[in-house]
């Protein structure tokens, strides 16, 4: 259905990643790799990269980034890997970026696409205070743009809808200060690779799921 499989998806927090990241894997069979769920599961499962992220996580430091690069060429390698795949937060950094090319070209994998998710800052700012999160399954939603079938219950599993304290405003601005200062320059650093493909994610879910898809063509 798609011409280009291996994919990063990269844009600000509130831009709409993992919405569309959903609606893409409902029509495409690709793996959704999420650097957070990859290092939880290193750690969990006591591999030599995970206790090397353990050890960090431990003593209150960051996860170096060649630990990282490393997990995700690992994960790469998977047969469920062969048919395509989402790079979901990863790389965050022009150094991360680097590591990655350097280990694709390792293992024989390259980048057919990244996908920038452009959006306002204030769209973003709203979608990022509108959040409501299940406190049973952890799914989100959003009050104004994704809102509920039922409002107040999860549509997957009927448990209670919440706003967490970190959806704050003040909070929303720091995030995107973060992204602004730390993963934004990866925008220029993927025109220059050729890759980089932008839609517009302040569209309706519908509209930007068609454009994504035709982005991938």
């Amino acid at each position: 259905m798609i011409k280009k499989k291996n994919l990063i998806f990269l844009g600000p927090p509130g831009a709409g990643k993992g919405t569309l990241s959903e609606e893409l894997l409902r029509q495409v069979k690709l793996a959704h790799i999420s650097t957070g769920d990859l290092l939880r599961a290193e750690i969990k499962n006591g591999t030599e990269l995970g206790k090397k992220a353990k050890e960090c996580v431990d003593n209150g430091k960051l996860v170096p980034d060649q630990v990282v690069t490393d997990m995700v060429a690992e994960r790469l390698k998977n047969s469920d890997c062969n048919a395509g795949f989402i790079l979901d937060g990863f790389p965050r950094t022009v150094p991360q970026a680097e590591l990655l090319k350097a280990e694709l070209s390792r293992i024989g994998k390259k980048i057919d696409c990244v996908v920038y998710f452009a959006a306002s800052e204030e769209l973003l700012l709203e979608r990022l205070t509108s959040r409501i999160t299940c406190r049973k399954c952890a799914k989100n939603y959003n009050k104004t743009f994704l809102p509920p079938k039922q409002e107040g219950l999860c549509d997957s599993c009927g448990g209670e809808l919440y706003q967490r304290p970190d959806d704050s405003l003040e909070t929303a601005k720091k995030r995107l200060e973060v992204y602004n200062t730390q993963t934004a320059p990866l925008i220029e650093f993927y025109k220059k690779e050729g890759l980089l493909m932008e839609i517009d994610s302040a569209l309706p879910k519908p509209e930007a799921a068609k454009n994504l898809l035709a982005t991938l063509n």
